[in-house]
C-alpha cells in the first residue's frame, strides 16, 4: 500500500468521523417562545423569531391586549384547558413595568396579577377572574432572584410553580382545580419543599389540601399570608 493510498483511506475516515460526532451530538431547538404551549410575548423575544412563530405570537399579543391594564407588561401567557369545554383557555401573569426597581419584598411587594381567560369562536378571551396575590414578587425569591418559574395547565387544573432562597431553598408550587358545579376554581394544594443547597439528600415536605384549609377560592388566596385560614 503506498503513501497516496494511506492518505486517502485517513482522508476518509476522518471526514466519516466527523459526521458521525455532528450527528451524535446535533439536537433539535425548541422555538424560545413557544415550549409546552407557553408564549412569552415581549420585543426582544420576537426578534429572533422564524416568521411563523412571529405571526402566532402577533396573533395572540392582539388577542390580549385589551386585558393588559397601563403600566403593565406580560410576563408569561400559558394556554390549556382550563374549564373543561371545548376552547382553548389562557393564563395571563403580569408585572408592572420597571417593578425590579420599585418592589421592596417587606414593605411593598409589587403585586403580579393572575388573569384566568376562558376561551371563546375566533380565538377570542373573556375574562372571568383575576387574583393579585398567586404570584410571588420580582423579589421574594431571595438570593436566588425572582422566585417565578412558570404556570402549568392540565385538565381543569393549573398550578403556579416557585422557586427560591439562599443557601436554605425552597419551592412552592399552589394547584387549583376547576369545578363545574360553581363554575369556578379552588385551590386544591398548597405546598413545596425545602432543602440545604449543601444537602439534597435532606428535603422537608409541607404539603397543605383542601382537608387542612377547606374551600378557598382561586380569587381570594394570598401567597402572602403566612398561614392559610
Amino acid at each position: 500500500m503506498n503513501k497516496f493510498t494511506v492518505l486517502i483511506i485517513i482522508v476518509i475516515v476522518f471526514l466519516l468521523g466527523s459526521c458521525n460526532e455532528k450527528t451524535g451530538k446535533v439536537k433539535l431547538q425548541k422555538s424560545p417562545a413557544i415550549v409546552t404551549n407557553k408564549v412569552i410575548v415581549n420585543d426582544s423575544t420576537k426578534k429572533n423569531l422564524p416568521q411563523s412563530v412571529k405571526e402566532e405570537v402577533n396573533d395572540l399579543t392582539e388577542n390580549i391586549k385589551d386585558f393588559i391594564p397601563e403600566n403593565y407588561s406580560v410576563l408569561d401567557a400559558v394556554s390549556g384547558n382550563l374549564n373543561l369545554d371545548s376552547y382553548n383557555d389562557m393564563i395571563l401573569v403580569l408585572k408592572k413595568n420597571h417593578e425590579e426597581k420599585t418592589s421592596d419584598v417587606i414593605e411593598n411587594p409589587e403585586k403580579r396579577p393572575l388573569l384566568i381567560l376562558i376561551g371563546a369562536p375566533n380565538d377570542k378571551y373573556k375574562l372571568v377572574e383575576r387574583n393579585d396575590k398567586s404570584v410571588y414578587c420580582i423579589d421574594c425569591g431571595g438570593m436566588m432572584g425572582d422566585p417565578y418559574t412558570g404556570i402549568t395547565i392540565k385538565k381543569g387544573f393549573f398550578s403556579v410553580e416557585h422557586y427560591g432562597g439562599s443557601a436554605w431553598r425552597w419551592t412552592r408550587i399552589i394547584t387549583y382545580k376547576y369545578s363545574k358545579e360553581h363554575n369556578n376554581w379552588f385551590l386544591q394544594q398548597d405546598g413545596g419543599e425545602s432543602f440545604n443547597a449543601g444537602d439534597h439528600k435532606k428535603v422537608e415536605k409541607t404539603i397543605k389540601t383542601t382537608k387542612d384549609f377547606g374551600k378557598v377560592l382561586f380569587k381570594d388566596f394570598d401567597i402572602y399570608a403566612e398561614e392559610i385560614e
